[in-house]
């Protein structure tokens, strides 16, 4: 049976690893350590603990941002310019450069910058920003 490690079980169910991590340090999932000693979940587990996740409403509260957009990148935040009013955010995820047009103000709030991981949502010709 396919084992998962803690990184990439958060992959699949769409969360941070350190999210992961604390619901594995909780008992909400179930790990072994492997012969290097990283904690792992086993496939059959992993795969139950998402439906659960799924049948109760998603995860904790804060855990995972509700939004309809559905196309998510995740990666790292390599250009900001900010003007008076707007800003320009350039996110590199894995093979994709997404630019983001927003509110100075927003970029602000999320703290967005040079190296900071952040998650672009596409839905149709808009793309928003999550901060990880």
């Amino acid at each position: 049976m396919q084992s998962y490690t803690i990184g990439q079980a958060a992959r699949l169910l769409g969360v941070s690893p350190d999210t992961a991590r604390r619901w594995a340090d909780a008992g909400r999932v179930a790990t072994h350590r492997d012969e290097g000693g990283r904690r792992l979940i086993d496939g059959r587990d992993l795969a139950a603990f998402s439906v659960e996740i799924a049948q109760s409403g998603g995860a904790a509260e804060g855990d995972v941002p509700y939004t309809s957009a559905r196309n998510a990148f995740p990666g790292i935040v390599t250009a900001v310019k900010l003007g008076d009013v707007a800003a320009q955010v350039e996110i590199q995820a894995g093979p994709h450069r997404l630019v983001s047009l927003l509110t100075r103000e927003a970029v602000e709030e999320l703290g967005l910058e040079v190296g900071v991981e952040a998650t672009a949502r596409v839905k149709s010709t808009s793309v928003h920003i999550d901060r990880a």
